[in-house]
């Protein structure tokens, strides 16, 4: 497993709310992807947009940021993303709690 933290700094074009619906409007593309095990949105305390996804498959979670995808979300949260890659060593999943 592949995880990946995709990070926004903090931008005059988004708070919670725009966050908010963001999120609601990009979930659907998200369920069902294959390879996509999780993905949240989140807001920092900073004022940083995060996005966390976990792939079950390294080669569709690295392939999945292309140049036209950083270009694309950079419009939507107003500023370009820091992408960064981690090896899930562990994995927790609670279903329903």
């Amino acid at each position: 497993m592949i995880g990946v933290l995709v990070t926004f700094a903090k931008s005059e074009k988004f708070d919670r709310s725009t966050l908010e619906r963001i999120a609601g409007e990009l979930r659907t593309p998200f369920e069902g992807m294959a390879g996509l095990r999780l993905k949240s949105f989140m807001l920092g305390e900073d004022g940083t947009a995060r996005n966390f996804y976990v792939w079950d498959d390294e080669g569709k979670g690295r392939s999945f940021f292309t140049e036209e995808l950083v270009e694309k979300v950079s419009g939507i949260y107003g500023a370009a993303p820091t992408v960064q890659y981690f090896d899930v060593v562990g994995f927790v999943d609670n279903p329903g709690n």
